[in-house]
């Protein structure tokens, strides 16, 4: 083999060139031109790119180079918070009045995509307190805490997304990790945006390279000022980008490139489901604690013994060093021995161990990390490196680059691959993933045969060099039928002819973490207490460490925050853009003014909940109503008219109230008939919803149900906790679609509460409506300058599968659908009317007292807490069920619903209402066009049934429905 050329093609053939002026460290492979090459990408705002040597994200990289690159940057990073200084914010300078601190205290924020892996090696050399990477995916469940902008890069918007928000707020130092710095705009829109909502002393930017201008230099220094506080960078190596004039239109004008390459034949694919704990993170997303280390390094134990099984499965694809194939699946030889299927190494002939020297039989492994999933996955080929296998690592991308196949050039091969994750619409990227030396000029790379090293001047022996297997490592988000599909990242890699190993990560749940975290704050001691460290200080695995490998690591989630509470503040500390996006969602929802924050006017005091028996017929520690009594108003109208008048958008659904409907004497009986067959299961359900909520949320959580069908959800599940020695409050709060739920309230109870304990409940989901409008409204008030709250909303009956805790996804008749204020407390739905809601008050509501004569509201609590203890021997069973399950929304109901309204020419969804509660309400409340059900004879719609009969409605048998049952409303506007 020759010698690789001098010069980069892109420098040769462009002018595209790098240059190193300084290095942090003395070795020759930590300068600019060993750790970065230039490479190129069609983008009109930078079309260069620099593909980094020791990152593990275009090349596949040696994991320990990998792991060695942060380690070296995090020993930078001490350096400088070893040193304490006085004196006014400065930047850059480390050198004077050094003190050595022992593990300084800090938290580290490390970039997506790019950095995300690198952030977490510098935290973990450094025993950071916290570490928090940024990410694009906006998680369902979690809160965003602030936001910020990345001027070049391909994906722009970046969240930071701590659960709970606490345990990255203090004042210590943060170290902020990125692979480069070319301008550090982005640095310093970070720094503004958690610095307003945040303020610190001292920032310290942590990058590979460092490539900014003099100028760039001169903006630290402004910003520094601007902040009061002090701004370090350090970084492996310094240099330059020189970029020749018209590199944009030449890189236009390059070929264009030649992406998804397909071989003669079609590369395996097995799949492995990975263990990993649940609340255990995978990364930093959510936050990484210093005490999650032990279980995260237990936890990374049993998820690479269970790799190592899986590669063991897969078939050889080998051939010989002078390119002589092999057919597909054959065992690599070695001259003068023979092999044995099924053994560890080669064997002789005899069927004795081969002699020291000769060829492993492991295959290489590349380890392919998915977007911002890098840590673990560069965990994993380090320790699958440390066992014998030749292992290198890279990941995906969301960037697109510009490949090309020459000399020189770092980005030789390219695939593009559909976006596996539901709701993501743009492709995404992978780089190279074969091994360095199938390079033409990679003569002075190592060169692997079979997993031994030899020199790259060796002459051609025939011996098989082994095509590596691709072990590709996905979360569950990633993990859908678009990552198999034609297009998809397996299919475009099996296509090359490459064998590959599906691992899927069940990702941890950011509201466990929050709650694991909560308790963990309010049972730790005072902030100041030394936190235990990442690892063990080289970001590598400690297996034995206090039989962590027997231990429950939820017991281990949690560390100590610095503050449990967080300030309320005018607003979020999120950059404009970030904002703005938050102002086009509240537009795009219908309402401008949705869930805004009303201060109280001056002088009056604030509103204080309502309470049986002067409000409703419950009794007063059943539940606390944060509602306006509007019982004198006159707000009921005709049903028909106010139909027509919500249709035509004359007047909102929520400004009026419908005219209590009283059934008959059969109804009447019928719904004594319903509850008596239905309280066990009613029972069940309750209890079962009630233990999963405590199981992820601890026992010190608040409920709140969403008046008025949640109600007596919430009621209920307070009996249950009670029954079992754990009291908790329990409130109803209004919610309305298109308007958000009551923002008053919400103030009301973090005032009085923490948020993270805020459970929210209502009775069943239907098609989803309410759980949208609650994450949105919730997420509306937190960019309004409230506070953060959870939106996963607890129900008793997911039948639409729009929730993840739920007593059940059956959609079955509870009782209290079957009726309206007569089974709520005598309370009406909730009104929002700004005649008689005035700003700072409570949304309202109307105590009917004369239907006490027909009220069943306690008749309902006490008849199925009455079967609590028949259910009991039940619950545990079902709630272990339910925690080992996947219990990921799937929305198959909305889909059901669209196809409906579709069907039947319905103009809007909103006129579909799918299950039997909501079906029973379109029959008590609204003009019904018609009722459709599965199953004529199902006792669970008995009642739908009657009421329909009795209001003159059709019933329509649809056999394939979905649901039990739908109500379809009549379209009566104009």
């Amino acid at each position: 083999m020759t010698a690789g050329p001098a010069l980069p093609w892109a420098t040769r053939h462009l002018g595209l060139t790098l240059r190193h002026t300084d290095s942090a460290l003395p070795e020759p492979d930590w300068r600019v031109d060993t750790l970065v090459e230039p490479g190129l990408r069609r983008n009109p705002r930078r079309a260069h790119l620099l593909v980094s040597t020791v990152l593990g994200k275009h090349l596949p990289t040696d994991p320990h180079r990998v792991l060695d690159a942060g380690n070296r940057l995090g020993d930078l990073v001490r350096d400088v918070l070893s040193a304490r200084r006085g004196g006014a914010a400065h930047t850059q300078d480390a050198s004077e009045d050094i003190v050595p601190q022992p593990n300084p205290a800090a938290v580290v924020l490390g970039f997506a995509e790019t950095a995300t892996g690198l952030g977490h090696t510098v935290a973990a050399r450094l025993g950071a307190r916290c570490y928090l990477h940024s990410t694009r995916r906006d998680v369902p469940g979690a809160q965003t805490l602030a936001g910020f902008e990345e001027g070049h890069s391909h994906a722009t918007s970046h969240l930071l997304q701590p659960m709970p928000a606490s345990v990255f707020h203090n004042d210590l130092p943060m170290v902020l990790v990125d692979d480069e710095i070319s301008t550090g705009a982005t640095a310093l829109d970070a720094i503004r945006a958690l610095h307003a909502h945040t303020p610190r002393g001292h920032y310290i930017l942590a990058s590979l390279v460092d490539m900014r201008t003099e100028a760039d230099r001169r903006a630290f220094d402004a910003a520094a000022a601007e902040l009061d506080a002090r701004i370090d960078t350090v970084c492996l190596a310094a240099g330059s980008t020189r970029l020749p004039a018209g590199l944009v239109d030449a890189v236009t004008a390059l070929p264009e490139p030649v992406l998804n390459p397909v071989a003669d034949r079609t590369g395996a694919c097995l799949r492995v489901e990975l263990p990993w704990p649940r609340q255990v993170p995978e990364g930093g997303r959510h936050g990484f604690l210093a005490s999650d280390s032990v279980p995260f390094d237990a936890a990374l134990t049993r998820a690479v013994a269970e790799l190592t099984r899986a590669l063991a499965a897969l078939p050889g694809s080998v051939e010989h060093a002078d390119g002589t194939p092999l057919p597909h699946g054959a065992i690599r030889e070695s001259p003068g021995s023979a092999t044995r299927r099924g053994s560890n190494g080669p064997a002789t002939a005899d069927g004795s161990d081969a002699a020291a020297g000769e060829i492993d039989h492991r295959r290489p492994v590349i380890v392919i990390a998915h977007e911002e999933l890098m840590y673990l996955p560069l965990r994993i080929a380090a320790a699958l490196a440390d066992s014998g296998i030749p292992t290198r690592y890279q990941t995906t991308t969301r960037s697109p680059a510009y490949v090309l196949d020459e000399a020189g050039y770092p980005l030789r091969r390219g695939f593009r691959f559909t976006a596996p994750e539901l709701g993501e619409e743009g492709p995404r990227f992978l780089y190279n993933a074969r091994w360095p030396d199938n390079r033409p000029d990679a003569a002075t790379r190592d060169h692997v045969v079979a997993g031994r090293r030899r020199s790259p001047h060796s002459p051609p022996e025939r011996t098989a060099v082994v095509d590596p297997i691709l072990l590709v490592i996905v979360d569950r988000p990633a993990d859908t039928d678009k990552l198999m599909a034609a297009g998809g990242l397996v299919d475009v890699l099996t296509a090359s002819g490459a064998d590959v190993l599906l691992a899927v990560l069940p990702d941890a749940d950011p509201r466990a973490l929050a709650a694991a975290r909560s308790r963990s704050a309010q049972t730790s001691p005072a902030s100041g207490t030394a936190a235990a460290p990442f690892g063990d200080g080289d970001g590598h695995m400690a297996p034995h460490r206090n039989g962590i490998d027997d231990a429950d690591p939820r017991a281990l989630a949690g560390a100590p925050s610095d503050d449990a509470q967080i300030p309320r503040r005018a607003r979020p500390a999120v950059a404009p853009s970030v904002d703005s996006l938050g102002e086009q969602a509240r537009h795009r929802s219908g309402f401008a003014g949705r869930t805004q924050r009303m201060a109280v006017p001056t002088g009056e005091r604030p509103p204080e909940p309502l309470h049986g028996p002067e409000f409703g017929s419950y009794a007063r520690d059943e539940v606390a109503w944060l509602l306006t009594d509007l019982s004198g108003a006159m707000l009921e109208a005709d049903v028909a008219e106010r139909e027509r008048r919500i249709q035509a958008g004359l007047a909102h659904y929520a400004e009026s109230l419908p005219v209590e409907y009283q059934p008959d004497a059969a109804y009447r009986e019928l719904f004594e008939q319903v509850l008596a067959d239905s309280a066990e299961r009613l029972a069940l359900a309750v209890a079962t919803v009630s233990e999963l909520v405590i199981a992820e949320r601890g026992h010190d959580v608040v409920l709140v149900s969403l008046a008025r069908a949640g109600t007596p959800v919430g009621a209920l599940m307070r009996r249950w906790l009670r029954n079992r020695g754990v009291e908790v409050p329990h409130y109803a709060v209004s919610i309305v679609r298109d308007r958000g739920i009551d923002a008053v309230a919400l103030d009301y109870l973090a005032r009085r509460h923490d948020p993270a304990q805020i459970v929210f409940v209502d009775g069943w989901t239907g098609k989803g409506a309410i759980t949208r409008e609650l994450s949105a409204a919730l997420d509306a008030y937190a960019m309004d300058g409230g506070a953060r709250f959870i939106g996963d909303l607890a129900v008793l009956a997911d039948p639409g599968s729009t929730v993840r805790t739920y007593g059940t996804r059956d959609d079955f008749l509870i009782a209290s659908a079957c009726l309206n204020s007569t089974v709520s407390g005598l309370v009406s739905r909730t009104v929002l009317n700004t005649r008689l809601i005035r700003p700072g008050q409570f949304h309202g509501a109307k105590f009917y007292r004369e239907l006490a004569g027909q009220d069943v509201s306690n008749h309902l609590l006490d008849t199925v807490s009455a079967c609590f203890d028949r259910v009991r021997p039940l619950v545990d069973d079902r709630v272990r069920a339910l925690l080992a399950a996947d219990r990921t929304p799937t929305w198959a109901g909305w889909e059901s619903v669209e196809r409906v309204r579709a069907e039947y020419g319905i103009s809007s969804v909103n006129f579909v209402k799918p299950g039997v509660g909501e079906t029973t309400r379109v029959l008590l409340r609204r003009v019904p066009w018609r009722v459709l059900v599965r199953d004529p004879e199902a006792g669970e719609h008995a009642h739908i049934r009657m009421l329909a009969a009795a209001r003159g409605v059709p019933v329509e048998t649809v056999p394939d429905l979905a649901y039990a049952c739908m109500g379809l409303i009549k379209e009566v506007k104009g």
